[in-house]
């Protein structure tokens, strides 16, 4: 399988489309590509083919997005390859031709579904990842795993000619993010330490001016879960240090949030179900510190600029290392072998749902956190 990288930059390209129909963390990792694309053609119109997420998420927030077209649920594109889709995609198709984008980009996996896909659309070149077996386009690259995302995607704004770029900041939170943020954090009850009571709002607990710790404890696949109780331990130590502690997780989290909050010994404020997208920027914004598994928060925050400390298991860690290593402490699990069965996971997955990053010492986790804590004190 030879790559065919072609040429340069073209000329007159009006509207440029790039197919990223994922999660938050997936379209983190795009957006240097994205700022690329942008800057490479400065006057094109840059058109995310994703989901309804994105469409809320990017209206009116500065960035290389203009506009976001939601792609509908297609055979291997959001359903399963076998599924019947051909109202939809014929429907979806015909948008898309109408659109008349001179450059595709495919930013989507491999591209045995999405390729296809994309070479549909009619643009003058198509560019993306080519995993083995699947279709290729006029320019591409091998689909590698594991692989750094982000440089990845950076290799195929390549193929279209746009250049490295070097960003102080990758996502900005808008004015609507931080009021948001401001008006929950003014809202919300801090527990008293030991669970004596929550502490109003404006009480020593909830208002202490030491900096904010962002406890992120959740994560959509359980293998990348570190434990509730580290968790707490960690936010124990860092409370105990001045810091105000914040947990943070979806309304479908909240459990895990409170056995977080419950477990602690010091004050924490509850922040499960409260923000959405946006306004989850806006904490991650005010805060020193973010402490959280290998999930989307985790990557919007080093978007922004905020130093973290990481949670990983294995190879996420080479996907999803940020640009800016200076931002990022991880603290990584080695494991390979699942801790019910002993099956290795690293080329296929077992049924079983144990976390594979239980083994990080905690003693670690804090340790990371309060090199950041102080060199964010000593700036």
């Amino acid at each position: 399988m030879t790559a065919q990288t072609g040429a340069g930059r073209l000329a007159n390209v009006r509207k440029i489309a790039v197919l990223r129909p994922n999660a938050v963390g997936d379209f983190v990792f795009a957006l240097p590509a994205l700022h690329a694309l942008q800057r490479a053609y400065p006057d094109a119109e840059l058109v995310l083919l994703g989901l309804p997420w994105h469409a809320e998420f990017l209206r009116e927030r500065p960035g290389p997005v203009d506009r976001v077209v939601v792609v509908p649920p297609l055979a291997g594109v959001g359903l399963a390859p076998d599924a019947d889709d051909g109202p939809a995609r014929r429907s979806f198709v015909e948008e898309m031709r109408a659109e008349g984008f001179d450059i595709a980009c495919q930013m989507y996996g491999g591209g045995r579904y999405s390729n296809p896909l994309l070479a549909a659309f009619g643009a003058r070149l198509t560019v993306g990842g080519r995993a083995d077996g699947a279709p290729p386009l006029d320019r591409w690259l091998p689909y590698m795993e594991p692989a750094n995302r982000r440089l990845a995607l950076l290799e195929v704004a390549a193929l279209a000619g746009a250049g490295q770029v070097s960003l102080e900041q990758e996502l900005t939170p808008t004015a609507a993010d931080r009021q948001a943020a401001a008006a929950v954090l003014s809202r919300v009850r801090t527990p008293a330490a030991n669970g004596a009571g929550p502490a109003a709002p404006g009480s020593a607990a909830a208002s202490s001016g030491g900096p904010l710790v962002l406890l992120q404890p959740g994560a959509s696949d359980p293998r990348r879960c570190w434990p509730a109780a580290s968790f707490a331990a960690v936010g124990d130590a860092l409370a105990a240090t001045g810091a105000r502690i914040a947990v943070n997780g979806s309304e479908a989290e909240a459990p895990l949030v409170r056995r977080v909050v419950r477990a602690m010994q010091a004050p924490a404020i509850d922040l499960s179900g409260k923000l959405d997208l946006g306004g989850l920027c806006g904490l991650i914004e005010r805060a020193a510190c973010v402490v959280s598994n290998d999930t989307g928060p985790l990557h919007l925050a080093l978007a922004i600029g905020t130093p973290c400390v990481g949670i990983f298991w294995l190879t996420n860690l080479i996907d999803g290392a940020p640009l800016r290593p200076s931002l990022l402490r991880a603290a990584l699990s080695l494991r390979q072998d699942c801790p019910v069965c002993g099956l290795p996971n690293l080329r296929q997955r077992c049924s079983h749902a144990a976390s594979f990053v239980a083994d990080v010492p905690v003693e670690q986790v804090i340790r990371m956190a309060q090199e950041v804590l102080g060199s964010v004190a000593a700036r």
